[in-house]
C-alpha cells in the first residue's frame, strides 16, 4: 500500500507552493505580474545585470523556460535586456526605474504571507532554512 499523500514531503511542499501562490496571485494580479516574472524580478533585485542563463540558474530552470518572462517583462517597460559587450552571445538583463518601483512594492508579498500563516517570521525563517537544507542536500546527492 502506497504511502498517503498526506505523509509525503513532496506533497506537503508541492501543496505549500501552491497555497503561497494561491495567496500571492490577488497582489500580482493587481502589480500585472505572473509568479515567475516575480521571481525574474527578484533575482534582478540581487544582481542587476545578470544574464539571461544566471537568472535560469539561480530559479534552478532552464534558459529557455527563463526568456518568455523576460521578454514579457522587458514588453511591459519594467526589464531591459542587452547583449554583453564582454561575450554577444550573452543577453544581459536589467531592472529599469518602473522594475525597480515594482520590486519595491512586492514586498507587500512576504507581509502577506506572514500574517495570513499564523506563524512568526522567526518561524517562517526558520522553517526556510530547514527547506533549504533539504534542497541542498538532494542537489548535491
Amino acid at each position: 500500500m502506497p504511502i498517503p499523500l498526506d505523509n509525503q514531503i513532496c506533497f506537503t511542499l508541492y501543496a505549500t507552493s501552491m497555497a503561497i501562490n494561491r495567496t500571492y496571485k490577488p497582489m500580482l494580479d493587481e502589480m500585472g505580474v505572473t509568479y515567475p516574472q516575480y521571481l525574474v524580478l527578484n533575482v534582478l533585485g540581487e544582481t542587476d545585470g545578470a544574464t539571461v542563463g544566471a537568472i535560469a540558474h539561480r530559479l534552478s530552470l532552464e534558459s529557455s523556460t527563463v526568456t518568455p518572462p523576460v521578454k514579457r517583462l522587458e514588453q511591459a517597460g519594467l526589464v531591459k535586456r542587452q547583449r554583453s559587450q564582454v561575450d554577444e552571445r550573452q543577453v544581459q538583463v536589467y531592472l529599469t526605474q518602473a522594475g525597480r518601483a515594482l520590486l519595491d512594492r512586492c514586498d507587500c508579498l512576504g507581509q502577506t504571507l506572514v500574517a495570513k500563516s499564523a506563524m512568526t517570521l522567526e518561524q517562517l525563517e526558520a522553517l526556510n532554512l530547514q527547506v533549504k537544507a533539504l534542497r541542498e542536500t538532494l542537489v548535491e546527492a
